[in-house]
């Protein structure tokens, strides 16, 4: 059928044509673009999932900046604080070396704390001056805010991580089920001699004079009695006088009074009767002056709590050991006074009660404290040994829960770390009162993940370092100042404790920050980017093209608009053929 109104093979070759155009125009744009979704139209399911995931991956990148941002800032801190160790370490040798006093000069002594004193300032700078883009590091701004330190038991805490929730504040419940205690091991009052009220007696002629102590124990043991005869005192009654720190009771009377009864054994009784501490009793008619003995009269060990033999033993504790050798007759005071003396270096103190006997306790709380005796030697017929209620024990750690959980005890230290709080508190020694406090704010908060929701963010506590704030239950750094009470002059040993303290501190929260840094922060930042470069190959699986596949389509495109060009030039030539009917 021949027409010329309707050109059908022109029609289809335009429609072909157009398709071809259509064709080669989307080879071109993904080609130019690299994007096979460049509109909805060209994918509408996958621009719904192209978009999502790039979402997804901008917040993700974003994430992935602030890890390396919060890990930048935590570099920064470590920074200060190694700072701030080094010049603790040269505290320390400085308290160390001035405890030498037999060696050292006071000009040198107060050179090392002029050096001390220095380091203390210098240790506050860096609290002041440690920043980050403007903002302070390590005066206490990025420490937590809460209630602790009011609560009286509550020595020292440090709060670490809390995470605050929605409402940005918690609440800690401390429940403390078992109280720390120390190592202590008793020997028993028969470890000694029965206690008796000491006793001696003073003889004048045919009368004596016993005097006697008032309370029975070892306190009134080796009492000397002096006389004093002083004319210059005139017609006055005796006297009589006890110093307990040394021991001896002076007697004053006068032997050319004009009043006889003011020198006689009367008077001397009365005299020593008077005593606060010790009763006297005359046998005789008293009316005889008094002459003083040759020998000085003395109560010596009449008022028993002595150790029956000779004895030698080790007593060993947390800090160390030391030997002790006492002889026959030596009163458990006095052992309990030698303990106390190198305490220190034991860690194990003493105390002598009558009732109780003589008790070896550690000078610390918790499992890691010991007390261990052991006899070397005792004299035979010696009771020491035999009444030694053990020979070692351990002192038992505080237990107690933290809103439930049951938190890690050390002596009168506890601590729990959980997703939500992570903290140490130190209670008063011993203390077994429960209480609660509330975290209000504070910390660095860091956003690790992609969504802002209190799981997938952190929030840090880096207290102060300023030296009224280093320190602990001991006491804090600013006081080995001059003229405070823990300086080189006043109490080098308390200095060391601190120090000791404050290092340990220092210490623990360069590893808490480094803790935080390498596993949280470090993983986080590996898991981000591995979970960024899934998405990206994801999203571009779906959105980018595949430029061998559009090349191919750029070609063939490319071949059929050139035909189809040529096709349709054919078709608008065919309707000319009806010329040739009309000739």
């Amino acid at each position: 059928m021949t027409r010329i109104n309707t050109n059908v093979p022109s029609l289809v070759a335009q429609s072909r044509l157009q398709n071809s155009n259509r064709d080669l125009q989307t080879a071109l744009t993904r080609l130019s673009t690299g994007l096979r979704i460049n509109t909805g139209a060209d994918d509408p399911a996958g621009l719904i999932a192209s978009e999502a995931l790039r979402s997804e991956i901008t917040s993700l990148g974003k994430a992935v900046s602030n890890t390396r941002r919060a890990s930048q800032i935590i570099s920064t801190a470590d920074s200060g604080l190694g700072q701030v160790s080094n010049l603790l370490n040269d505290i320390r040798g400085l308290v160390v070396e001035a405890a030498n006093s037999g060696g050292l000069s006071k000009e040198e002594i107060a050179a090392n704390q002029l050096q001390i004193d220095s380091s203390l300032e210098a240790i506050n700078r860096i609290s002041q001056s440690t920043t980050f883009q403007g903002s302070k590091l390590l005066d206490g701004t990025l420490d937590f805010v809460s209630t602790a330190r009011n609560v009286a038991s509550v020595r020292d805490i440090n709060i670490d991580q809390a995470n605050l929730g929605a409402v940005g504040q918690i609440s800690a419940d401390v429940v403390i089920d078992t109280a720390a205690t120390q190592a202590a091991i008793t020997a028993a009052t028969g470890s000694f001699t029965a206690a008796a009220n000491a006793t001696t007696t003073i003889t004048s002629g045919a009368n004596s004079i016993a005097v006697t102590a008032d309370d029975a124990g070892a306190a009134f043991n080796d009492v000397q009695i002096v006389f004093n005869d002083d004319a210059g005192i005139g017609d006055v009654a005796a006297s009589a006088a006890f110093d307990a720190t040394q021991g001896i009771i002076t007697v004053t009377y006068n032997s050319a009074a004009a009043t006889a009864t003011n020198s006689d054994m009367t008077a001397v009784t009365a005299a020593l009767d008077g005593l606060a501490d010790f009763g006297a009793a005359l046998t005789g008619t008293g009316t005889d002056a008094f002459t003083a003995p040759a020998t000085t009269p003395t109560t010596a060990k009449t008022g028993g709590e002595v150790l029956v033999g000779d004895l030698v033993f080790q007593l060993s504790g947390e800090n160390g050991s030391e030997t002790f050798n006492f002889g026959a007759g030596t009163a458990a005071s006095q052992i309990a006074s030698a303990v106390n003396l190198v305490s220190d270096s034991t860690g194990v103190s003493a105390a002598f009660d009558a009732a109780a006997g003589l008790t070896f306790q550690s000078t610390g709380f918790g499992s890691d404290t010991l007390v261990d005796i052991e006899v070397i030697s005792e004299a035979a017929g010696g009771t020491f040994a035999a009444g030694l209620t053990a020979v070692r024990a351990t002192g038992t750690d505080i237990v107690a829960t933290v809103n439930g959980v049951e938190a890690d005890g050390e002596g009168n230290s506890l601590s729990i770390n959980t997703s939500v709080l992570d903290l140490t508190l130190t209670v008063d020694p011993g203390s077994s009162t429960n209480f609660s406090f509330q975290i209000t704010g504070g910390g660095a908060l860091f956003q690790l993940g992609p969504d802002v929701t209190t799981n997938q963010q952190a929030r840090l506590g880096i207290g102060s370092v300023s030296t009224g704030q280093l320190g602990g239950a001991n006491g804090r750094l600013y006081e080995l100042g001059s003229g405070q009470a823990r300086s080189l002059d006043n109490d080098v040993a308390g200095a060391s404790v601190i120090i000791e303290d404050v290092i340990a501190k220092v210490t623990g929260l360069r590893g808490r920050l480094g803790a935080f840094q390498s596993t949280t922060l470090d993983s986080n930042m590996v898991s981000l980017n591995e979970t960024l470069a899934n998405l990206q190959e994801a999203e571009s699986s779906i959105r980018d093209a595949d430029f061998a596949q559009e090349s191919a389509n750029l070609t063939r495109a490319q071949i059929l608009v050139q035909s189809g060009t040529n096709v349709l030039a054919l078709a608008n030539q065919n309707p000319q053929n009806v010329l040739s009917l009309l000739r």
